[in-house]
């Protein structure tokens, strides 16, 4: 039977895959100019809201369990600056993030999750750290894939249960055996 650090992990490491296939799928909907369209001068685009996810994720998993997670080289404003020229530069980059943090979690052991780190001289567990990054990332793809869909309108193709099929999502899970899964089992 699994611990429930066995299974958080577990979990843990789908959540992201499963925010991770929001941003692709979200990306692979929008064109070099969608990535930089922003509503006003103090709204972000898509390709800044990126850069701020890449800057948090390379910071909080690099040498996760060693240093602090807020690198002294990180510096947060200038990730909220124009920078990507392409789209495949931000993707590239996206691409740079979640390696970096794919590469901190996939070794983690039940163990772990209990040891302390730190963000800001500020003492986690390895459990609370993680969940803090589960909570920071959707908001943020979030943010993404709202923008997306203002800018692609009426050519958004939804990446959940779409308007009007809930009823019919409902019943084909209903009409299965009952079962012990992670919701992105089935994806």
């Amino acid at each position: 039977m699994n611990s429930v650090a066995e299974n958080y992990l577990e979990s843990t490491r789908k959540q992201f895959a499963y925010y991770k296939s929001l941003g692709d799928k979200t990306f692979a909907q929008l064109n070099e100019e969608d990535i930089h369209w922003q509503q006003n001068e103090d709204s972000n685009s898509i390709s800044i809201i990126v850069k701020h996810i890449v800057g948090n994720m390379l910071s909080r998993w690099t040498n996760f369990l060693t240093e602090d997670g807020e690198k002294q080289w990180r510096h947060r404003d200038t990730e909220f600056e124009a920078t990507y020229k392409t789209k495949a530069e931000m993707i590239a980059a996206w691409e740079k993030g979640w390696n970096c943090l794919f590469t901190a979690i996939n070794p983690l052991q039940p163990e772990d999750v209990s040891r302390i780190i730190y963000i800001r001289n500020q003492g986690h567990t390895v459990m609370e750290a993680i969940t803090r990054q589960l909570c920071h990332y959707p908001y943020h793809i979030g943010q993404l894939v709202y923008v997306a869909k203002l800018i692609r309108s009426d050519e958004w193709n939804s990446l959940s249960i779409p308007k009007g099929k809930s009823s019919s999502y409902n019943t084909d899970k209903f009409s299965k055996e009952k079962s012990k899964k992670h919701f992105t089992d089935d994806l």
